[in-house]
């Protein structure tokens, strides 16, 4: 189900509706949320930065990878309260994430928290689009002994393309932004921004763009990460 987490993202602007031009008026934090046992509740502040009200619903995920693939799954062990409500002209409001299972948390339990703006079919006009606002929050509760990732990296050549492995033998996530690939000092492949997550004890992978042919012998990965910078040595496989 990577489709399916690409699709919600970050931030989409998806759904086309009613007006033909368009400004995204909901805003939400924090980008990300982490709960430490016994902690097991957090806030995610929702904004409408619009001259009207905006109707939302506000849905969880449990998030797991697996075959180097997410997936997202209905979860009755986290919620949301309230699951849907109306955000007045310029306010803020606050929606409780609570985790109601009482199993323990075992290392760390990944979810996503999927935020949609509601269309308003009294703004429908005939002969226009826009776009409707939804926001992926990922949502991370922890025990206090989980243990760091850790993680070994991989570059495979793949139809003409490079592919980027990652395989996390630790407990926590590791989320990558900013990647390059190095051959010394020449740059050979990269991508800006946020390119994912590997979750604790997974393996994911994401295609690298490459801008010069890769010559045999190791790269250097350079990425940006949540704890900050880190550079890791990798061999290349594959054609």
């Amino acid at each position: 189900m990577r489709s399916m987490l690409y699709g919600i993202g970050a931030m989409s602007l998806l759904v086309p509706y009613t007006a033909s031009a368009y400004a995204a008026s909901l805003r939400v934090s924090p980008t990300s949320l982490e709960l430490v046992a016994p902690e097991t509740a957090g806030v995610i502040t929702l904004t409408n930065e619009a001259q009207r009200p905006l109707n939302v619903q506000i849905r969880v995920f449990r998030w797991t990878q697996s075959d180097g693939e997410d997936h997202l799954e209905p979860t009755g062990d986290v919620v949301v309260s309230p699951p849907f409500t109306s955000l007045p002209a310029n306010k803020d409001y606050a929606a409780r994430v609570l985790r109601l299972t009482r199993q323990p948390v075992a290392k760390e339990e990944a979810y996503r928290v999927v935020v949609d703006e509601l269309p308003d079919p009294s703004r429908k006009r005939a002969g226009t689009v826009s776009l409707v606002v939804r926001y992926s929050i990922p949502v991370f509760f922890k025990s206090e002994d989980a243990s760091p990732p850790k993680v070994a990296w991989g570059v495979v050549k793949s139809k003409g393309g490079l592919v980027l492995t990652a395989h996390n033998t630790g407990d926590t996530r590791l989320r990558l932004a900013d990647v390059r690939l190095l051959q010394g000092s020449h740059f050979v492949a990269g991508h800006k921004g946020l390119v994912g997550y590997v979750l604790g004890g997974a393996s994911t992978h994401w295609p690298i763009q490459a801008e010069k042919s890769i010559n045999p012998g190791p790269v250097t990965l350079k990425v940006q990460s949540e704890s900050g910078p880190f550079d890791a040595n990798i061999a290349i496989s594959g054609r």
